[in-house]
This record gives structure tokens, C-alpha cells and sequence, in this order.
């Protein structure tokens, strides 16, 4: 082999040595911009299996370090929700934060589930059930709902806010589907997934 032959061949291989040297430098630098496990896990929706929860109970779970509230209402939970819209700060969520399905007046896809954000409006604290009609506690009034102890807020069985109270709106309700009668994934909207 010639001294030009055998200078082109050096050439060439060290050109290529260093493509493929640069390529598996280079690649962990753009893999590093891809999410972690744990950023994917923390984006991901969860399942809730509804079969076990009877009418009239609550299941909390937590996505995404948030409580979330799953209420089965019963009839006369459903009932009561129609007696209250006068002691309400924003009865129709004209103000609140919910997607568009949840644009009624039982705030809900499913009339028989109510999925709230376990998250007071006022300063963050956690509400707690009350589902009793007229406690001790909670006066004669009282129709069932959420109280938040921290600051005495009151929200009804739609997580819809009270006059008169330091919330200023009513509870969010999360993005949600049904995907079949007992199994409800929260973090996915239905109206995004053309469901």
C-alpha cells in the first residue's frame, strides 16, 4: 500500500472512529432531556375500582400529591342537591374549575359519582365528609356536604361552595372518564380523547 493509500485509509478510519465516538457521547446529553421514571409516573393516570363502594360512601385516593374525593351518591344525596341552590355562592360553576362535562348542577359526568379535589379553596386544607343531614354539629340547615374545619368552609354534595364562608369557589373537579361501570380513571378528559 502507498504512503498517500495508507495516509486516505488513516484518515477515513479516524473520521469514522470519531463520528461513532461522538454519537455515543452525544447520546446520554439528549437522553437526559427525555422525563425520568418517576416524572412519567407522576404524569400517568390512575385507575380507581368502584365496584366495592357503596352507595353513600367516599374513596380517597391521592394523583399527583393531590387528595381526590370519590363519592357514590346515593337518591337521596341527589335529592337533597335540589334544595340548596339559593345558600350557594356559585351554584351553576359559572366560576369554578371543572371540565365541561362537569358543567351542571351536579358538577359530575356520572350523577351517582361526585370526583372532587380534596382541596379546600380557601387555603389549601383538607375538607372532611359530613354526609349526615342536620348533625349537632353542622346545624338544622345542614343537607350534607363537606366542611373544612380549618376555616369553617362549607361545600355541598357537588363540592359547590356556600355564601357566607371564606372559599372562594367551589371544590375542583378533576379531568376523569369511566372507563366501563366500576373502573374510573382520573387525569384523563374524555373531551381530549374524543371519547
Amino acid at each position: 500500500m502507498s504512503k498517500v493509500g495508507r495516509r486516505k485509509f488513516l484518515s477515513i478510519a479516524t473520521s469514522v472512529t470519531s463520528v461513532i465516538g461522538g454519537a455515543f457521547a452525544v447520546t446520554p446529553f439528549i437522553l437526559s432531556f427525555q422525563p425520568s421514571k418517576k416524572a412519567k409516573a407522576l404524569g400517568a393516570s390512575i385507575k380507581v375500582d368502584l365496584s366495592n363502594l357503596e352507595p353513600g360512601s367516599i374513596i380517597k385516593v391521592l394523583y399527583r400529591g393531590t387528595p381526590f374525593y370519590v363519592v357514590h351518591r346515593s337518591d337521596d344525596m341527589i335529592t337533597q342537591l335540589k334544595t340548596i341552590n339559593s345558600d350557594l355562592r356559585d351554584p351553576d360553576s359559572e366560576l369554578s374549575i371543572q371540565p365541561n362535562f362537569a358543567k351542571n348542577e351536579l358538577r359530575s359526568m356520572n350523577p351517582k359519582y361526585l370526583v372532587v379535589e380534596g382541596v379546600c379553596t380557601h387555603l389549601g386544607c383538607a375538607p372532611i365528609e359530613k354526609f349526615s343531614i342536620a348533625p349537632a354539629d353542622m346545624g338544622p340547615d345542614w343537607r350534607g356536604g363537606f366542611y373544612c374545619p380549618c376555616h369553617g368552609s362549607k361545600f355541598d354534595l357537588s363540592g359547590r361552595v356556600f355564601s357566607g364562608v371564606p372559599a372562594p369557589s367551589n371544590l375542583r373537579v378533576p379531568a376523569y372518564r369511566f372507563e366501563n361501570e366500576s373502573i374510573l380513571v382520573v387525569g384523563e378528559n374524555p373531551e381530549e380523547l374524543n371519547v
